[in-house]
């Protein structure tokens, strides 16, 4: 069985509940959440053997995010317990017209310090397929972005497989901040994955329009220009706060595979491109055909719609029904 190995920040979540504004709220729901620890999760549900790298303090709070991933059948022996807090992130979910709205509080966390000595290098790789990191990794210090250079660079010198969401947070860096940085990773990348304004932003690769075909064409251009193995895009077109249609792009180094496109109405939305990083993964791993990886990683990512908190916990049978067109939501009896 493949090893996975994803490497970011993991946050204490805090979401206002029933939608209310951060300024009329009284109380918060808790979950732990992080780009790379939510796609971890979901390649565990999906029985693969996942490992998760990152850094919490060493107190009941950084073993609750330790307890978190684990019970979900995540390995953690590769976490360290280090720094005095933990980042948080705080959810104000929108309805309707009203967007939801985000606020980090990310600064000093245990995370934004650790340096290359903190973990064993040697051992993470070992019989390591796939190395798996985002563009939020990156955009967190000076620090983590001196970690993640290293790391990626030991990934390849063992001759390990790199992919990349590339997970563009406005709310932590600009464009130029981004492309300065994410460019020269791209060396080191075999794998894309990201949403379809993400190249634009991140990597300063525009489309000539808004068509199905123009994307196509870009993931082409980005596997030829960086020399990637496979690029896949999430397709997001928004109508409202809780009202979206969400498709993806897969290109296999020979053909670009479009899904189906799917009607969404939201439960959650924070995390689905996380889910659709996790199919591509999936897919790619145990072999599945070009078309089915994609179809097969928009329907994991449609259900992770559907679900309060971050982690994705559609089951392999669910997916493959939404793929295969079940999308009646019929209860089960």
């Amino acid at each position: 069985m493949a090893k996975i190995v994803t490497f970011g920040e993991i946050l204490l979540r805090l979401t206002t509940l029933n939608k209310e504004r951060f300024t009329q709220s009284k109380n918060f729901e808790i979950t732990y959440a992080g780009s790379e620890a939510n796609v971890a999760v979901s390649l565990s549900h999906f029985g693969m053997n996942a490992y998760y790298l990152s850094s919490v303090p060493d107190n009941p709070i950084g073993q609750s995010c330790i307890n978190t991933v684990r019970q979900f059948g995540v390995n953690t022996d590769y976490m360290v317990k280090s720094g005095e807090r933990l980042a948080v992130y705080y959810l104000e979910n929108g309805a309707s017209m009203r967007a939801s709205n985000i606020v980090y509080d990310r600064t000093g966390s245990s995370f934004s310090k650790i340096t290359p000595d903190s973990f064993d290098w040697d051992s993470i790789f070992q019989d390591c397929d796939l190395f798996h990191y985002s563009g939020i990794t990156p955009s967190l210090s000076s620090t983590t972005k001196i970690l993640t250079e290293y790391a990626v660079k030991q990934a390849k010198e063992r001759n390990v497989k790199v992919s990349c969401d590339l997970n563009y947070r406005s709310n932590l860096w600009t464009p130029e901040e981004a492309q300065k940085t994410m460019i020269p990773l791209m060396e080191y990348t075999d794998i894309l994955i990201g949403g379809k304004k993400d190249p634009e932003i991140m990597l300063g690769e525009y489309v000539d329009n808004e068509e199905d075909e123009s994307y196509k064409k870009l993931l082409i251009s980005l596997a030829k220009k960086y020399n990637f193995s496979n690029v896949a895009l999430s397709m997001r077109e928004s109508f409202s706060a809780d009202h979206n249609d969400w498709s993806g792009l897969f290109y296999d180094n020979k053909n670009v595979h479009s899904s189906k496109k799917y009607e969404i109405q939201i439960v959650d939305r924070v995390g689905a491109g996380d889910a659709f990083t996790a199919g591509i993964i999936y897919g790619l791993f145990n072999k599945l055909p070009s078309q089915e990886i994609v179809e097969f990683s928009i329907a994991a990512s449609a259900l992770a719609h559907t679900f309060h908190g971050d982690f994705n916990l559609a089951t392999i049978d669910e997916i493959l029904a939404v793929a295969s067109g079940d999308v009646t939501g019929r209860i089960r009896r």
